[in-house]
């Protein structure tokens, strides 16, 4: 039996040429090797191989050093020893150790101390753009509110009773009437099922201001007597609208939120424009200028039936226009019931409704920012910003159900003792008013 590891000498005949590559084969098993047969016809001239001493085999062989610069130690062919030293192996390596196996060599650790640092300066400036975010928002929150902007008035509408808040919209500026709350709109809200109704309030309700004062005016005077017709007091204002609001309709209104109609306008541009679907088509009048004393020229405006997108100017045209085309001279108005207080609010809830979608949009989030620049000098209110944005959140402006005070239903038409046109409650019954609301709202 052959004790080493080569393949045995075949001593009865001479080795043929094999038709695999081999660098050196046995010759007859007389210790020599000869080269490798060309695959070519050539043959060398004494039809001999070119001898080749190898020195003696021993019975084990012995692991031989690595050669070194091709260097061949100790007579061994570079093919018969070990290309590395046996090692022991590693902790943990299932894998043998022989010969043929490099040493497992020590993994970097650089790839991960960059890849920990990338992640950490990523986390830093994440940190630093949340805690910036967040800054801005609780100043915004504190520039909007008289309340903390993380406090509470309402439980954060968790609770089940109804939660109502006036609407109230007015030109802002510095000329006669900026003040004046040409829009009001109650938003009654049961936040457990999301349900809403929108109450328009006509601006025209003649109303004792102040109240038992024995002074009468438009219901729309109410908050800029109080607060001032520089807006000095907007508390005093909110405060001294929602009690009359509340007194004629039964309601209980503690909370309140005015809009700048210019800083709204803003806003909306802000936010890139709203998507507005126009129910009827109507024409009139529009103030160039709303003071009269810059400008009291008028501009003719036309909205079409049907879907449209509006900035930030267009919206507020298209919720605030009154004035039938006559009284401008530019014609005759295709659609005067539109120009109603009635059809007024119910155009400023499509506008509220088509600003509040675009709001929940992702697409307008990073505009976000700019928004609240505009919103910060055109909105206030006696609710926090966390309250605000529950109610945003729970309101549901798209299946709504509306309620509007006309003389359809329980006011009249009259005038003032100085010929102006204002609305009463039919006969003079101011019962009728919330009796007609209580039957409607939970309709």
């Amino acid at each position: 039996m052959n004790n080493h590891p080569y393949p045995p000498d075949e001593p009865t005949q001479p080795a043929q040429p094999s038709p695999y590559y081999s660098p050196w084969r046995n010759n007859q098993g007389n210790g020599q090797r000869e080269p490798l047969q060309p695959r070519s016809s050539y043959q060398y001239p004494d039809a001999q191989q070119p001898p080749w001493q190898e020195p003696p085999r021993l019975s084990h062989p012995q692991p031989q050093p690595p050669y070194a610069n091709g260097q061949n130690y100790g007579g061994a062919h570079q093919n018969d020893v070990p290309m590395y030293e046996p090692t022991k192996p590693i902790s943990g390596d299932p894998r043998p150790v022989g010969p043929g196996r490099p040493p497992r060599r020590r993994r970097r650790k650089r790839g991960c101390a960059i890849g920990c640092l990338s992640i950490l300066v990523i986390l830093v400036i994440l940190s630093v753009f949340l805690i910036s975010v967040w800054q801005k928002v609780m100043a915004f929150g504190s520039a909007v509110s008289t309340q903390s902007p993380l406090s509470s008035q309402t439980n954060f509408m968790g609770g089940s009773q109804r939660v109502n808040i006036l609407l109230l919209g007015y030109g802002g500026g510095t000329h006669d009437g900026a003040y004046l709350t040409d829009s009001m709109v109650i938003m009654s809200l049961l936040p457990q099922s999301h349900h809403t109704t929108l109450i328009s309030v006509p601006r025209d309700l003649w109303v004792q201001n102040p109240a038992n004062s024995g002074n009468y005016t438009k219901l729309n005077a109410v908050y800029e007597v109080a607060a001032g017709y520089k807006d000095q007091n907007p508390v005093a204002g909110g405060n001294a609208i929602a009690q009359k609001v509340s007194l004629i309709t039964g309601l209980q209104i503690n909370y309140w939120m005015t809009i700048n109609f210019n800083g709204f306008k803003d806003f909306i541009d802000a936010i890139g424009g709203v998507d507005v679907n126009v129910p009827d088509a109507f024409n009139a009048c529009y103030p160039k200028n709303d003071d009269a004393a810059v400008d009291s020229s008028w501009i003719k405006v036309q909205f079409n039936q049907g879907m449209q997108h509006m900035d930030g100017t267009t919206a507020i045209e298209f919720a605030r226009a009154r004035e039938p085309l006559e009284v401008c001279g530019m014609g005759t108005s295709e659609n005067e019931a539109e120009l109603t207080d009635f059809g007024r609010s119910r155009r400023q809830q499509l506008i509220m409704q088509a600003a509040l979608t675009k709001l929940k949009q992702w697409q307008t989030w990073p505009h976000l920012f700019d928004a609240m620049n505009k919103l910060e000098g055109a909105l206030y209110s006696n609710l926090s910003l966390a309250d605000l944005g529950e109610f945003a959140l729970k309101m549901d402006l798209k299946d709504a159900h509306r309620v509007g005070l006309t003389n359809g239903n329980v006011l009249a038409d009259s005038q003032s003792s100085d010929g102006g046109y204002i609305l009463i409650p039919q006969n003079g019954n101011w019962a009728l008013i919330p009796a007609y609301i209580q039957k409607q709202i939970y309709n």
